[in-house]
């Protein structure tokens, strides 16, 4: 029998031909099944849902790294290598490479995102407390940049080079910045529910509002990573660092520096900076976000 008209080769055919007629679908399927696939584990564990008798050894944060950054790793990311090399081939991977890459931009962005994301949270947990912060400590500021270092590697790396490197060019040069921004924040959201259910969002007894509170809020912040994403030429690292500096700020510095606010008030105060951004962004851009009016791409999008 000629393999090349074998049943496997004709069923990797039309599989190859699907993925290539449906990359975004593909991706975010792949995204969702890989990640939870690879939670469920931790969430039927002690640290979760309590259906089997195991708790995932050491401290919280050694929990996490165990329990919930081997399905990060697996979902966004290496969903988008492999729907990139299926329909885009090597020039798709070259394009990958390179705005991960793309640490070439003005070092004001840097110093913008270092500094605003971080005074713009301390903003709005002072107007959720009603009073100043607490000023952080001398070993607080001596760990915050490698901290922030780390949380580039696990979370940055795990998560945008799926989100905002594969799915966003994508999305926008069919539907614009401010669809793309909906569907991406939406479903990025949306993939950390599993989570909820585990000590990582609160476990199984959380109030239900705390996850439609959380994927509002990444649907609210998509807008202002677009908008870095947008003007700074789609240089990933900027993108990471500005995702990264929310998760170092809340883990680092807030509880000291805001010890009258609760773990639910991360939340709410993730939720007032990101609307109060959005909302100036949409009105300055005038809902570009800014997307020139004729992009140019660094390489093929498939549609």
């Amino acid at each position: 029998m000629n393999i090349a008209t074998s049943p496997a080769a004709r069923r990797e055919g039309i599989l190859r031909g699907s993925v290539r007629r449906y990359p975004l679908t593909w991706f975010f399927a792949l995204a969702y099944g890989l990640s939870w696939a690879a939670w469920l584990p931790f969430v039927l564990s002690e640290n979760g849902l309590s259906v089997w008798s195991y708790a995932f050894p050491g401290n919280a944060a050694t929990r996490q790294l165990v329990g919930v950054l081997p399905g990060a790793y697996l979902g966004p990311i290496t969903a988008a290598l492999v729907v990139t090399s299926l329909t885009d081939g090597r020039a798709g991977l070259r394009t990958w490479r390179k705005r991960m890459t793309r640490f070439k931009v003005s070092w004001r962005w840097y110093l913008v995102v270092v500094v605003s994301v971080p005074a713009a949270l301390t903003l709005a947990s002072i107007a959720l407390a009603g009073r100043g912060p607490v000023l952080p400590s001398a070993a607080i500021l001596a760990v915050y940049l490698p901290a922030l270092l780390v949380q580039m590697i696990t979370t940055g790396l795990a998560e945008e080079p799926g989100w905002r490197e594969f799915a966003m060019p994508r999305l926008q040069s069919r539907n614009g910045p401010l669809t793309a921004t909906l569907v991406v924040g939406i479903l990025w959201g949306g993939w950390h529910l599993p989570l909820f259910l585990t000590e990582w969002g609160g476990g199984p007894h959380v109030a239900w509002t705390a996850p439609l509170e959380f994927v509002a809020t990444a649907t609210l912040f998509s807008t202002m990573m677009t908008w870095v994403f947008n003007k700074s030429g789609e240089s990933m690292p900027l993108v990471m660092l500005m995702h990264c500096g929310v998760n170092n700020f809340f883990s680092v510095a807030w509880s000291d520096m805001f010890p009258s606010l609760t773990r639910t008030d991360v939340t709410h105060a993730f939720l007032l900076a990101s609307l109060a951004g959005a909302l100036a962004l949409i009105v300055m851009t005038r809902g570009r976000l800014g997307l020139p009016k004729q992009p140019d791409s660094l390489g093929p999008h498939s549609k």
